[in-house]
């Protein structure tokens, strides 16, 4: 692994630092070694989560992911892999476990193409799995986790996702979709509970975890306590730690190691 960045790292960590800020402040706030990993990872996260949002044109949005889903196809064997400012660095650190459990990551994210609404909250849960859990995941195990931390780090992640999730409700409700299957004040309050439950079953065994790779849960916490005591915050969109809140998390966890 390269031991400085070059130009297409610094093309990740830009567009990760613009897109999505908190995974870039996790990732400056992890060794200098682990944003090797996190930066391609979280540009290619950008990357495909955005695919169905730029284009009003669902098949458009579908050739997007298509394109997305064909390069880790190429990772995943190991072959000739096209050059890209995002793929060339994600194929040096991914194995084709990795690129398998990303692919699944890309089809997830032709739900957000849809306006179907998700049938019930499992599918919604599942969809978090396989998106915010999943990218956790790979992260996790790039970085050193063994296979036995799995089911921790996935149910970490699904409480990170579902923090996001109801972060990003008023702009999705703005753009004509429908992100939860039951908005009901109480069933939204329960849902925050059960990601909360899901967060500290991820916490309940540390070891075997990379804390470089959990660093991105910062703020989670405080946002399914907030939902669940308030759930009408949800749908005001009250529910963003402040900034200063959220550095001082992320540097104590930094420290001290305990995400």
């Amino acid at each position: 692994m390269a031991s400085e960045f070059d130009d297409d790292l610094t093309a990740c960590a830009a567009l990760v630092e613009k897109a999505d800020p908190l995974r870039f402040r996790a990732a400056m706030a992890a060794p200098v070694a682990a944003r090797h990993v996190l930066f391609p990872l979280y540009a290619f996260n950008v990357e495909v989560a955005r695919a169905p949002w730029v284009t009003g044109e669902p098949m458009f949005a579908e050739m997007r992911l298509q394109w997305w889903r064909d390069a880790l196809e190429e990772i995943a064997a190991g072959g000739t892999v096209r050059r890209h400012e995002v793929v060339t660095p994600l194929a040096r650190v991914l194995e084709p476990a990795d690129a398998r459990v990303l692919d699944a990551l890309v089809e997830a994210r032709r739900a957000d193409i849809e306006t179907t609404p998700f049938e019930d909250t499992e599918d919604l849960l599942g969809y978090l799995d396989r998106t915010a859990a999943g990218l956790l995941w790979v992260a996790a195990r790039r970085l050193g986790a063994g296979h036995g931390a799995e089911a921790r780090v996935r149910s970490a992640g699904v409480a990170q996702g579902l923090a996001s999730w109801f972060r990003a409700i008023p702009a999705l409700e703005a753009a004509g979709k429908h992100p939860l299957p039951d908005g009901r004040p109480e069933t939204v309050a329960e849902l925050a509970r059960g990601g909360l439950a899901r967060l500290r079953q991820g916490r309940s065994d540390r070891s075997g975890i990379p804390a470089a790779a959990m660093l991105a849960l910062a703020g989670t916490g405080h946002v399914l306590k907030r939902a669940a005591s308030d759930p009408g915050a949800v749908a005001r969109g009250e529910l963003d730690p402040s900034p200063f809140r959220e550095r001082i998390e992320l540097a104590a966890r930094a420290a001290t190691g305990r995400w």
